[in-house]
């Protein structure tokens, strides 16, 4: 005689609990996918100012449950040409403007990279939505001697934006020298009320060329900025082959 197993009751719920889960993934990657589609045809018909930015909002907000989603590359040129790579933190939009922005050691090495060059290259990939954005531009650099004071206002917000743990980093010693022993359980305080220290540096990228492919529907799209005729900025775009 064949015995046929016998499910609980607690084991049917948590099967249909599964389902239920299921079933949710299912219609957030549909409600991702009908945004994305929107995103795409917009960023083709060049409806929208900055074209590409949706497609980066639309994919930070399918990837947020995932930590790493706010993490990308930032690559650059050496003073001796060859290309310096390192990951860094999104720190929003400046302004709600296209550029990018990204809170930094002044002392570190990429700073006299882009004093000596100023183009750089972000490289972003969502493992979720399997999508890549490559973002090249300009870098204007924001450190405690900017003679703006507008920019200086800038700086002064985003420091206090930050964590208490982010800025006590700006207190270390200098990064890429030769470590020197010290004590590690000596402790290292600031007044979470003082301003930013003159380690603390905003870089704001600016973008001309994005590069976007999405592995999932196998699409790429390039855009490319111009000054129009008034001298704002002005985005193409066109599909090519991923």
């Amino acid at each position: 005689m064949i015995c046929c197993p016998v499910f609980s009751e607690r084991e049917r719920e948590r099967e249909r609990e599964r389902e239920r889960e299921r079933e949710r993934e299912r219609e957030r990657e549909r409600r991702h996918n009908h945004r994305r589609q929107a995103a795409l045809q917009k960023a083709i018909m060049g409806t929208v100012k900055a074209p590409w930015k949706q497609l980066l909002l639309d994919a930070l907000q399918a990837n947020s449950h995932l930590k790493h989603s706010s993490f990308f590359q930032l690559a650059t040129i050496g003073c001796n040409g060859r290309p310096s790579n390192r990951t860094v933190v999104f720190r929003g939009f400046h302004e709600d403007s296209d550029k990018i922005q990204i809170n930094t050691d002044y002392r570190s090495h990429k700073i006299e990279e882009l004093k000596h060059c100023p183009f750089a290259e972000i490289c972003w990939y969502f493992t979720d939505s399997w999508e890549q954005f490559r973002i090249n531009g300009a870098i204007d650099i924001i450190d405690g001697s900017n003679p703006d004071p507008i920019k200086l206002q800038q700086r002064e917000k985003s420091w206090f934006s930050s964590s208490l743990k982010s800025r006590l980093q700006y207190l270390g010693p200098n990064p890429g020298l030769p470590s020197i022993d010290e004590d590690p359980t000596k402790e290292t305080f600031l007044d979470n009320s003082s301003g930013p220290v003159n380690a603390f540096c905003v870089l704001i990228l600016d973008p001309d060329q994005v590069d976007y492919l999405n592995l999932k529907s196998n699409q790429r799209l390039s855009f490319a900025s111009r000054q129009g005729v008034s001298g704002e900025k002005c985005w193409t775009s066109g599909r090519i082959n991923p």
